[in-house]
């Protein structure tokens, strides 16, 4: 027994050791790749001597003799901070995550090859401007020399996922970046996936599906169903099978997420130190890195700083010594679906405007890691790709026979998209930035301008021509032989949407509010929240920097304050006093608590939980009774749906009544019974005593590592967990995941913002939403993230001698010629 034991404890001290020795040799790899700021290095691929000087907070300030060896340290400190993440976003556009990821990134896989996104980006390379070709190249030549720096000092292959995620990483091109461009323009825009929800409603109710998400003043359609006779269109009978957050996140972006952003400017004569104001706040996913990466760049036109995109050689939103502009995604629609009739017994061909006529077809492989290869075959017809059934829902909205193309700005192979961006960040003045946005095809963006002499909005991108005896405008999937539903062309709107010169010398947009042009849609931002955003501008007749911070930073739900007044108006203080504990006084208390409420989505308050779970409850019980299953697939609240319907507005209230049952039910009493509901679920998690609830116990940020984020163990140290105020329809979004056991989970919002005064211009404020580096070991990888959370900020200046005193490193590049 006695040598048993002494064994036992041996191999025990043995494993010890084999584990302390793998967890060291691991942690040796993994820090290899954290790369030294104040390394030198000679380097080919430059003509003079390069700084890349670092300020605290890990934000690069590069200076340079030219603009092409500007653009390529920016590229080689992209590079150092955000090498997988670059690799991973490349991957997503050309349609290859199936390779590190496995069989889940088929899906996604598969819809980046349909759409092109690889394909049209290097049909686009010769497009481009000279110097834009220029700085596309020379950003290449400095992320592949951060590459080879990696290769040659063995610095852990650059990124600590690279050892989970084995992969080969191939010299960076010039298309590369183009398509992760091409990738931001089609997860910017939702327009197929709406086309799809209105066709879905359509089909569960023809005759008031619509009152679900028609705009004001939004004109009849035809039933989905009577578009196609003959053919045999049956309504859903399940709700589309979604994948998990992860699988979404998989590429960092993702066709049809959606994007958002607030911009808002005042003229000098609206500010108190009589200089310009501009805010912007993107709005993507929330992921771990996040998807901005603050910057700055001394080029030849004068200094520039502020967001990018690492993969993208330029400064997205920012300024220059003398204009400063902001990115809104303009929510315009520009992609129509078609339906396409398959030619019985031959499913090569196609009915066309002119007859049956062939598909373009061609082969591609997807490989899969740990699995087979997959052939799949690409078809086109005259109206674009052919989007497969298992796409966004679209096999329950198929008529037998048929199948759906997509017909989308950015599916185009002369995309000068990059130059016009570019160009943006060269300009001087807003009269210069607007024309320059003449070649912005996709993401179509409402830009935000200031400079000394004002403010001014421009609508930029391609927008489609629809000839106006088009059978649904573009908000529904139609038959794609008609002549009169195809597009008659695109255009670029820049030059006809300029305001350069506004009224009030403010501007505030978040999307496109109820179009008067024709051809922008239907679907604009939330006019909520544009609301709330105007009502802080115009409130004030002098702005300050810090009124622009706090309006940025607006926690309060104009959707709340909207809505409650009318679903609750027949419910306060209608009832005798209740005994303690019973449903009957929780209800009362609820009520009362939101009588007294401002509509602040504040993380420490009970109030915001009890509403956004009632409303939650009300939209469901609304719609479950005439949409069935659908309902489970309406993830987002739709506030100007609750406000149709307790306005009666078209006769809306009707949804109020339960078709099953004899009663007529009013829609005070479907108000009741959602109240109730909400209030037995959070009860059940939290107890019965509502001011102890918290909207942060259930809103919280996840921001989540799309690689690593669902290992165990991993997770702890990857993802960033934190809670937040606002809410769908704040100033300060705060998106929902919208299913689940915890529906209200914060999954998107201003992962990157920015106020630029141009009164003090060293004194304007950025902030990111976890830290300038993807390394989790590095102090810099969520080194923001707090500050975020609270709604504070980081000052960057374009002073060289401010930037180099507060340098916690300084990398300098060294020509090989000297």
């Amino acid at each position: 027994m006695v040598t048993i034991f002494r064994w036992l404890v041996r191999l025990t001290v043995a494993l010890i050791l084999v584990s302390v020795a793998l967890i060291a040799l691991a942690w040796y790899f993994a820090i290899r790749s954290l790369p030294d700021y104040d390394a030198s290095f000679r380097i080919g691929g430059i003509a003079a001597p390069v700084e890349i000087v670092r300020t605290t907070e890990d934000v690069p300030h590069i200076f340079g003799a030219n603009d092409r060896d500007v653009f390529f340290a920016l590229g080689l400190a992209h590079a150092q901070d955000r090498l997988f993440q670059m690799t991973v976003l490349r991957r997503a556009a050309q349609g290859r995550l199936a390779e590190i990821y496995g069989p889940g990134a088929l899906p996604a896989d598969d819809l980046a090859r349909r759409l092109g996104l690889y394909r049209n980006a290097r049909a686009s390379v010769e497009a481009q401007d000279p110097a834009t070709a220029e700085a596309l190249r020379a950003y290449a030549d400095g992320v592949n020399a951060w590459v080879e720096q990696v290769n040659l000092g063995a610095r852990g292959r650059g990124a600590p996922e690279f050892f989970l995620y084995p992969d080969e990483i191939p010299y960076w091109e010039p298309a590369d970046s183009l398509a992760i461009l091409k990738l931001l323009a089609a997860s910017s825009t939702v327009q197929m996936r709406r086309e799809v929800l209105r066709a879905r409603l359509s089909l569960a109710d023809p005759a008031r599906g619509q009152d679900v998400v028609a705009a004001p003043g939004e004109p009849a359609m035809p039933a989905y169903a009577e578009l196609f006779p003959g053919a045999p269109v049956a309504p859903s009978e399940r709700a589309v099978p979604r994948p998990d957050w992860t699988t979404t996140l998989a590429g960092y972006l993702s066709p049809s997420l959606g994007a958002s952003a607030n911009g808002f400017a005042a003229a000098s004569e609206r500010t108190a130190a009589a200089g310009a104001l501009l805010a912007n706040d993107p709005q993507f996913a929330l992921t771990a890195p996040g998807l901005w990466y603050l910057a700055r760049i001394e080029l030849a036109s004068g200094g520039v700083i502020g967001g990018t995109i690492p993969g993208i050689p330029a400064i997205l939103s920012g300024r220059n010594t003398r204009l400063a502009w902001g990115v809104t995604p303009a929510q315009i629609d520009d992609q129509d679906l078609y339906i396409e009739e398959v030619q019985p017994g031959d499913a090569g061909r196609y009915r066309g405007a002119s007859g049956w006529t062939e598909f373009a077809t061609s082969r591609e492989t997807l490989h899969v890691r740990g699995a087979e290869d997959r052939q799949i075959t690409l078809r086109e017809t005259e109206n674009g790709p052919i989007i497969p059934a298992f796409h966004l829902g679209l096999a329950n909205i198929l008529p037998g026979g048929h199948v759906a193309a997509l017909s989308w700005t950015g599916g185009r192979g002369d995309d000068r998209s990059m130059s016009a961006l570019i160009g943006l960040m060269r300009a001087q003045d807003r009269r210069a930035a607007a024309q320059s946005l003449g070649d912005l095809v996709a993401p179509a963006l409402i830009v935000t301008l200031a400079d000394d002499q004002g403010v001014g909005q421009v609508l930029a991108g391609a927008v489609p021509q629809r000839d106006p005896a088009h059978q649904t405008l573009g908000r529904m999937p139609a038959p794609g032989w008609l002549p009169a539903n195809r597009w008659q062309g695109v255009k670029s709107v820049a030059a006809d949407t300029a305001d350069l010169a506004p009224t009030h010398g403010v501007v505030a947009s978040n999307g496109v509010q109820s179009p008067s042009q024709p051809g922008l849609g239907f679907d604009g931002g939330d006019r909520y929240r544009l609301d709330r955003l105007r009502y802080l501008i115009n409130s004030r007749e002098v702005h300050s920097r810090d009124s622009f911070i706090a309006a940025q930073n607006d926690i309060v739900s104009p959707a709340a304050r909207a809505l409650l007044p009318l679903v609750g108006a027949d419910l306060w203080y209608t009832d005798e006093p209740a005994a303690l504990g019973t449903p009957e006084r929780m209800r009362q208390d609820a009520l009362a608590l939101l009588a007294n409420w401002d509509g602040a989505m504040n993380e420490h308050m009970p109030e915001p939980l009890i509403y956004a779970a009632w409303m939650r409850a009300l939209q469901t019980r609304l719609a479950q009774d005439d949409l069935g299953p659908l309902t489970d697939d309406l993830t987002e609240l739709f506030p100007s749906f609750i406000e149709r319907v307790y306005r009666n507005t078209g006769g809306a209230s009707a949804w109020c009544d339960i078709r099953q049952s004899a009663p007529v039910e009013t829609c005070t009493q479907i108000a009741r019974q959602a109240l109730d509901r909400a209030l037995l679920d959070l009860s059940s998690r939290f107890g019965p005593d509502l001011a102890s609830w918290r909207w942060g116990d259930l809103h919280y940020a996840r921001q989540l590592h799309p690689a690593l984020g669902d290992m165990r163990g991993m997770s702890y140290i990857v993802n960033l967990l934190q809670s937040t105020s606002g809410g769908a329809s704040t100033v300060a979004t705060a998106g929902y995941l919208g299913f689940g056991r915890n529906p209200w989970l914060n999954v998107s919002g201003a992962a990157y913002r920015g106020v630029y005064d141009l009164a003090d211009p060293d004194s304007s404020v950025f902030v990111i939403a976890t830290g300038q580096s993807g390394h989790p070991l590095s102090r810099h990888y969520d080194d923001m993230a707090e500050l975020w959370r609270r709604g504070e900020y980081v000052g960057m200046s374009l002073d060289p001698e401010l930037a180099r005193a507060a340098a916690t490193g300084i990398t300098h590049l060294q020509p090989l010629a000297q």
